[in-house]
């Protein structure tokens, strides 16, 4: 769940982006007195997620409308699966349609394309993680809706954990260079990640504790000699992470590898939205 006021703010800008100084045309041809019915149904299958952006577009437009929940949020869907029933004035649903639409249409794609990557890697122990590729301001409910769909999240900004990437190796002077420089200011205890780009970058960052390590653009067979090899180093074992293109017709490979994590950044920046649309009609 993210933090009510954010939900809150991006709910009042999409709505101050669509709506504007008025809705005119429901204005002018609906009557102030008509109530309405309006059904979401699923055009396709997916899962849902969204609901509290659903709930806060509808709160912010009218405290008055009713929302009926036919199914929740991680909830599988086929096509033709109502959604939700919204009871009020005609008005407020045709002003609120739009942007509840986008928000749950956009959130219930990252989901369906979530539990796509999972179902891909079921039996694996692999788990699938998001990345921070995600639309700006936009980030709590997408890595919520991934959360729906199965994945799990990857560190939620550069606030929560230390990931060291290639350009932070190259800018700090190299692998050693980096990390010891990390484990002298890290008051914080954040956990700690390297990536590498091959078995000899590997190598060099095993001669350090890390919480864990990303094993970047790998080939099978070198990220499956990549675990064994972290798998049979001494002391605490750091989990291992594969990413760089993978995509649903390659993950299962990566995933018996027998690679702790999948980071897939196309769950945020590439799912496509779910088809659903709302049918209106008056009471």
């Amino acid at each position: 769940m993210t933090k009510a006021a954010d939900t809150s703010k991006l709910v009042r800008a999409a709505l101050s982006e669509d709506v504007g100084p008025g809705d005119w045309t429901t204005l002018w041809t609906v009557p102030a007195h008509a109530h309405a019915e309006a059904v979401v149904i699923a055009k396709a299958a997916g899962v849902i997620a969204g609901m509290e952006a659903v709930y806060e577009t509808v709160r912010q437009v009218d405290p008055q409308v009713t929302v009926r929940e036919w199914v929740g949020d991680g909830d599988a869907v086929e096509q033709g699966t109502r959604v939700l029933e919204l009871h009020g004035a005609a008005r407020s649903l045709l002003a609120a349609e739009r942007v509840a639409l986008n928000f749950l249409q956009r959130l219930s794609g990252i989901a369906t394309l979530t539990r796509e990557h999972v179902n891909a890697v079921a039996g694996t122990g692999a788990r699938i993680l998001d990345t921070r590729k995600t639309t700006p301001g936009m980030r709590a409910l997408e890595k919520a809706a991934v959360v729906m769909g199965g994945g799990e999240n990857h560190r939620f900004g550069l606030h929560d954990m230390i990931l060291i990437k290639e350009n932070h190796i190259a800018a700090a002077g190299g692998i050693r260079r980096a990390l010891e420089a990390v484990e002298k200011s890290n008051d914080q205890n954040l956990p700690v990640e390297i990536e590498v780009r091959d078995l000899e970058e590997l190598e060099d960052v095993l001669l350090y504790r890390v919480d864990r390590i990303l094993l970047d653009n790998f080939s099978v067979g070198d990220l499956r000699t990549g675990v064994e090899r972290v798998r049979a180093s001494d002391g605490a074992r750091p989990a291992t992470e594969a990413s760089g293109g993978i995509t649903l017709r390659t993950i299962r490979g990566v995933a018996e590898t027998g690679v702790d994590y999948i980071s897939v950044g196309a769950l945020t920046h590439s799912a496509p939205a779910l088809d659903l649309s709302l049918l209106l009609e008056l009471r």
